[in-house]
């Protein structure tokens, strides 16, 4: 199996030439841009399997190369901020970001983040190829597509995997932790809160109304439950 190929964009040269030997050194196939105009001549050349991108350049914003790069093939978005701001956070994702790394941060959590980001691109089993629908709602995993009364809903990968996994198990709650190990594929040490920005993202783009949910619902105090819809003439009005 030929290695994951992994584009580094950032302008502070320490950082990215840090990340890029740090990555060689772990086999990945690795380039590397200082700016949004390189990163995209190099994104359509290199075709990664993962981005790794700062907020901050010189010539563009991160967050709207993150969108750029998403609406081309969607790929794997993993973002550096220097700020820890919550604000930050909840954009990047929902320009299509799988995952955030505050700077500064340690190459043994860099390597964490990549591989997990990376282990989602794992073929589907047999037992997982199954289409599920939910009245309105479809969900294939092979294409990895979801349909909303037949119509397209834009998903980023790892918008896809949580929802796909939740709707896998109907009325089963999971505390955020859960959640974590399960489709981000690691032990997330930082804030769980993350969980809930990519439920509200989720949320706004299945439910009839968004404030009160009725397929992903919060369970106080514990987390999160995919509820399977019985009867809802809610999603029947839904244009």
């Amino acid at each position: 199996m030929a290695p994951a190929k992994i584009l580094v964009v950032d302008d502070d040269p320490a950082v990215r030439n840090l990340i890029q030997r740090f990555l060689i050194k772990q086999n990945y196939q690795v380039e590397a841009a200082e700016d949004g105009k390189t990163a995209l001549a190099l994104f359509e050349q290199f075709n990664p399997d993962l981005v790794i991108l700062d907020v901050n350049l010189p010539d563009v914003i991160g967050f709207n190369l993150c969108q750029e790069m998403q609406s081309r093939n969607g790929v794997f978005v993993l973002m550096l901020t220097s700020r820890a701001d919550e604000a930050d956070k909840i954009r990047g994702f929902a320009k299509g970001a799988d995952d955030y790394l505050t700077k500064p941060f340690g190459l043994g959590e860099l390597e964490v983040r990549v591989a997990a980001i990376l282990r989602r691109q794992r073929v589907v089993t047999t037992a997982e190829q199954k289409r599920l629908v939910f009245e309105k709602l479809m969900i294939d995993p092979v294409r990895r597509e979801v349909t909303l009364n037949n119509l397209p809903v834009p998903l980023t990968a790892l918008e896809f995997d949580l929802l796909h996994f939740l709707a896998s198990h109907p009325g089963r709650v999971w505390r955020r932790a859960e959640l974590i190990q399960e489709v981000w594929d690691y032990e997330y040490v930082g804030d769980q809160r993350v969980v809930d920005v990519h439920i509200g993202q989720i949320r706004k783009k299945i439910e009839v109304d968004a404030s009160q949910p009725a397929l992903i619902q919060t369970v106080r105090g514990v987390g999160y439950k995919f509820e399977c819809p019985t009867h809802s003439p809610q999603l029947e009005t839904n244009p």
